[in-house]
């Protein structure tokens, strides 16, 4: 059996009007390294897939998503807090990744994406090499007097 809360009603509605934030809303995302790739989740519940854009222009990562509702004529709403919205994010991905080569995938509302580090910004060895031709120092052990270091 439902109840009836005049309280709660009143709070979503206080809400409502007070809300100022209008336009796209952010996403949460997490992000972190694996290995040679970044990772990029976002939760985006609702969305569907097809309004998913994703833009890379130089260093600057967009994403946009769409979230709308759908209402059925002659439907009654009983209660209707889901509201339809856009999502927006950009980050700049600075130097070091393969901007050629990011992938994205959409599942169960969330948004993974991602990013590779380019080759030149992957950490490497340095090889140290030696010249055999070159001079080598050579000591010996007099004990009865000092003898000259030969090269």
């Amino acid at each position: 059996m439902a109840t009836y809360d005049p309280f709660r009603d009143f709070d979503r509605l206080a809400s409502s009007l007070l809300e100022t934030r209008r336009g796209p809303r952010r996403m949460p995302m997490d992000l972190y390294r694996d290995g040679d790739h970044y990772v990029l989740t976002a939760d985006m519940p609702g969305v569907d897939p097809g309004s998913v854009d994703i833009d890379v222009d130089g260093q600057l990562l967009t994403i946009r998503a769409e979230r709308s509702l759908t209402t059925g004529e002659g439907v009654k709403w009983i209660t209707r807090e889901r509201e339809a919205v856009s999502f927006l994010r950009q980050l700049n991905l600075g130097q070091g990744i393969d901007t050629d080569r990011i992938t994205a995938n959409y599942a169960n509302g969330v948004l993974s994406v991602m990013i590779p580090v380019s080759e030149k910004a992957k950490p490497r060895k340095v090889e140290v090499s030696s010249d055999a031709s070159a001079p080598t120092i050579t000591a010996h052990e007099n004990r009865d007097e000092p003898q000259p270091i030969e090269q």
